[in-house]
């Protein structure tokens, strides 16, 4: 498509927009096709996790973040989206074909389009403050919007459930030397546009000491303390665990996360039970409902603005036709 057509440029404002999404280790493992009225979304393998996330389900369920960016951008742009979910069998790097066509931006996704450059991967400890249960009830009503399940872990026992599952999993994600140098080969100075981000002359200490030693106890403790000081501990869910559960996932973990912007909040995860086989079905049962745990969320009131994480510059995320 032409570039200088103002249709494209529309069509790569949205794009734009749609890489702003989160992803494991910031590895923002999409591509975009740009046709005359539609997008195609792909799953860019090359940059999988096949230690930390083999089935690449973190990859599709990132990618179902950046769809739901997509469509929030095409509403507040004036057009509206119909989302052909993995539309050629034969492909199953395309996970979805988005059709556009000129609307009035009525849908509810465009009032949260400013949430987009807003939303931050929060890893700091937030505020003491409550969360308003308004806001509490409308992460919770986001996520059926989208085919997944929000619960909240409201309890006292189910929090600390939550807590030791995530001690549990971060003892034996780093007692694995694969897992540990697929975490060290993704620390990049910010200049990359992709990765963990650390100063560039951090890094090859940090690479070195995170591929060489188990700092499992000291990690689990850390995230106790996150999980336990978190104003609101969640489990998102699908009914199902196949690749369209993941792509759902995403889209309902984005529109979650806008609408905790849109609100004051913040999210980061703590998804060591869910990247752990054998403790994802335990996360699962402290929601109370069958189905399959993708994340465990934490949310709370921001204690300080945090930068925007680095992105890839655009033409490394648009696929030639």
């Amino acid at each position: 498509m032409n570039d200088t057509n103002p249709k494209a440029t529309a069509l790569k404002a949205m794009i734009q927009a749609a890489t702003l999404a989160p992803s494991s280790h910031n590895t923002q493992p999409w591509l975009f096709r740009l046709k005359e009225s539609s997008v195609e979304l792909l799953a860019d393998r090359t940059r999988a996790l096949p230690v930390n996330d083999p089935d690449d389900r973190e990859l599709t369920l990132s990618c179902g973040c950046a769809l739901y960016n997509l469509r929030v951008a095409a509403a507040a742009a004036g057009w509206q989206t119909t989302v052909e979910p993995f539309p050629d069998p034969a492909d199953a790097d395309l996970l979805a074909q988005v059709r556009l066509r000129p609307a009035a931006a009525t849908r509810a996704e465009a009032a949260m389009h400013d949430a987009i450059a807003a939303r931050r991967t929060y890893r700091e400890r937030f505020a003491d403050t409550p969360i308003d249960p308004i806001a509490s009830q409308a992460l919770v009503d986001a996520a059926p919007a989208e085919g997944a399940t929000l619960s909240l872990l409201d309890t006292e026992d189910r929090r600390a459930a939550a807590a030791a599952l995530v001690v549990e999993g971060d003892a034996l994600q780093w007692a694995n030397q694969s897992w540990r140098r697929e975490l060290a080969a993704w620390m990049h100075p910010r200049r990359r546009g992709d990765g963990l981000v650390l100063p560039a002359l951090a890094i090859p200490v940090a690479q070195l000491v995170v591929r060489t030693f188990d700092m499992g106890n000291g990690v689990a403790a850390k995230d106790r303390q996150l999980a336990d000081e978190s104003p609101l501990l969640a489990v998102l869910s699908t009914v199902g665990d196949t690749p369209g559960d993941w792509l759902a996932a995403g889209q309902a973990l984005q529109h979650v996360l806008l609408e905790g912007v849109y609100r004051g909040l913040q999210a980061s995860y703590l998804n060591q039970p869910v990247q752990i086989a054998t403790l994802r079905p335990r996360l699962q049962q402290l929601t109370g409902r069958p189905g399959w745990a993708q994340v465990l969320l934490r949310l709370g009131n921001p204690s300080k603005t945090l930068p925007a994480a680095p992105r890839r510059p655009m033409g490394d995320v648009i696929a030639t036709a």
